[in-house]
C-alpha cells in the first residue's frame, strides 16, 4: 500500500473537514484505492505552521486551532519562515491550497500552487482564484512537471462539475450555461421574500456563517463572477477573468421589487450565465425575475444549480442542496483519489 504525504495551506472549516473526512474514509482509501493518506504539514495565516514527517496529530491540530492556539507546538522540524518555504520544504506528495480567495488577483494562492508544482507536488484546491486568474498557466506548469492540478471544489463544492466533462461526457461541445452559483445571495433573496429587509437578511447570513469573509463579495456579485470565470476557462477553453464578467449584485433589490415579483408568480434570482454568440462569449451575473417554468425558480435556500446547454444534450442540470464544509471537503478528497488513480 502506498503512503501519500499531504500538506495543507489553510486550516479553516474546509481544511478541518478534510482531515476528518480522510480519517472517516481511511478504510475505503486503504482497501479500494490502495493508498494511505498522512498529513505531514499544515500552514495557516493566523495559527502558525507545523511539520512532522512521520505524521501530524490532526485531531490535536483541530483542537489547537479551534481554541485559538498556535500549531507550532506540533512541529518536529525547524519552522519555515514563510508559506512558500513551508511548501518547498515539507516533503509532501500532494498539496492542498485552501487559503481565503482573492477575487481580484487570485494571489497568494496562485504562487502557492506554482511553488508546489515546481517542487514536485500534485496541487489540489478549493480556491476559485487560481482557476479564474491562472488556469492555463497552472495547467501548463502541471503538465511540464508531470503533476496534476485539480480544483473540483472551486465551483459548487463537491458536486462533480469539472470531472463530469473530463470523463463521462467525451466529445461534447458546451454552447453555454446558466445557474445559481452563489448560495448566499440565493438565501438572502429568499429571506427578503419572507419579509426581512436587505440589512436584516445580510445580518442573518453573517450570523450563520454563509457569507464570504467580506459579505460584499457575495452581495456585489464577485463570488458569482469568479465562478463564471472558472467555468468558462476550464470547460469552454476561454481566458476570462472576473473583471470581464458583466456583473450586477443584489443590493439594488428592494422589498417592493421582491413583492411585485411574487404577486406575478415570479421570483428574483442572481443568475450566472455564459453563452457563445456570433460576437464571442457573453458572460453575465445579474438579478433576474424567473418564472415557474425556469429550473432556477425552485432552487431554494443555500442550494446551487447549473444547467448546461450542450450540442448533444440541450439541457443538462446539476442541483446541489444545502452544501457545507464537508461537501467541499469531499470534492478535495475526490480530487485526491483521482490523482492517485490517474483519472
Amino acid at each position: 500500500m502506498k503512503e501519500v504525504r499531504l500538506a495543507l495551506v489553510g486550516f479553516g472549516n474546509v481544511g478541518k473537514a478534510l482531515v476528518q473526512l480522510l480519517d472517516a474514509k481511511r478504510n475505503i482509501l486503504n482497501q479500494e484505492f490502495d493508498f494511505n493518506p498522512k498529513v505531514i504539514g499544515i500552514a495557516t495565516g493566523r495559527h502558525g505552521m507545523a511539520i512532522n514527517p512521520i505524521g501530524l496529530d490532526t485531531q490535536k491540530a483541530i483542537s489547537l486551532s479551534e481554541s485559538g492556539k498556535n500549531l507550532d507546538s506540533l512541529s518536529t522540524v525547524l519552522q519555515p519562515k514563510s508559506i512558500i518555504e513551508f511548501i518547498q520544504n515539507c516533503q509532501a506528495d500532494v498539496f492542498f491550497e485552501n487559503s481565503p480567495v482573492n477575487h481580484q488577483t487570485g494571489q497568494p494562492a496562485i504562487d502557492h500552487i506554482k511553488t508546489a508544482l515546481q517542487s514536485g507536488l500534485h496541487a489540489i484546491t478549493a480556491n476559485k482564484g487560481p482557476v479564474a486568474h491562472a488556469y492555463k498557466e497552472l495547467t501548463t506548469m502541471a503538465v511540464k512537471n508531470q503533476r496534476r492540478f485539480l480544483y473540483e471544489s472551486a465551483v459548487m463544492d463537491g458536486a462533480p462539475i469539472f470531472s463530469l466533462f473530463r470523463g463521462p461526457l467525451p466529445a461534447v461541445e458546451i454552447k453555454g450555461f446558466q445557474g445559481i452559483l452563489n448560495s448566499c445571495t440565493n438565501l438572502l433573496i429568499e429571506l427578503m421574500e419572507q419579509g426581512k429587509d436587505f440589512e436584516e437578511a445580510v445580518d442573518y447570513g453573517k450570523s450563520i456563517g454563509i457569507t464570504e469573509t467580506d459579505p460584499a463579495a457575495d452581495i456585489d456579485g464577485w463570488d458569482a463572477a469568479i465562478k463564471v470565470s472558472a467555468l468558462c476557462n476550464v470547460l469552454m477553453g476561454e481566458s476570462v477573468t472576473p473583471n470581464q464578467v458583466k456583473r450586477t449584485g443584489i443590493s439594488g433589490l428592494t422589498p417592493e421589487m421582491i413583492k411585485q415579483a411574487l404577486i406575478a408568480g415570479e421570483r428574483w434570482k442572481l443568475v450566472c450565465s455564459a453563452k457563445r454568440t456570433a460576437q464571442g462569449l457573453d458572460t453575465c451575473v445579474e438579478p433576474q425575475r424567473v418564472t415557474p417554468n425556469n429550473p432556477l425558480f425552485s432552487v431554494n435556500g443555500t442550494s446551487s444549480f447549473i444547467q448546461f446547454e450542450l450540442d448533444t444534450l440541450p439541457g443538462l442540470g446539476i442541483l446541489e442542496s444545502n452544501p457545507g464544509p464537508k461537501t467541499t471537503a469531499y470534492g478535495l478528497l475526490a480530487d485526491l483519489i483521482n490523482v492517485m488513480r490517474g483519472a
